[in-house]
């Protein structure tokens, strides 16, 4: 049975469109329309659950890194309720992407996120 690709890449679109929202009250509610309640964002440097604390994390890494955005890069691999995918932190100015990294998914029967795991490939010197 192949897998329902439209689910994956729906989750991931909806997750880039929390990480890049920059009002607060509008991350807030982006945040809240992907994870679920009880979700969870785990990386190197992160250790969030639930809705505030995931728009917090969000927050730091736009406050880090003034002026980029989240993109990603090549395709949305998923299958039954995880996925995994690749991202760069783009600087909207010079087209640079000093940060990259790769996320796996877990999601509800709804597509909402329960779990991300992130794993940083590419970091500046010093962050």
């Amino acid at each position: 049975m192949p897998a329902n690709t439209d689910r994956y890449e729906s989750a991931v679109a909806h997750y880039f469109e929390a990480w890049n929202t920059r009002e607060p009250e509008a991350r807030a509610k982006a945040v809240a329309a992907v994870w679920t309640e009880d979700g969870t964002y785990t990386d190197p440097v992160s250790d969030a659950g639930g809705h505030e604390q995931i728009a917090a994390v969000i927050a730091g890494a736009h406050e880090q890194f003034p002026g980029f955005v989240f993109r990603l890069t090549g395709a949305v691999d998923g299958h039954h309720d995880t996925a995994r995918f690749s991202w760069e932190l783009v600087n909207e100015t010079d087209g640079s992407a000093p940060v990259a990294g790769s996320d796996v998914i877990t999601l509800d029967a709804d597509g909402r996120i329960k779990a991300v795991l992130g794993f940083l490939d590419r970091v500046p010197a010093g962050a």
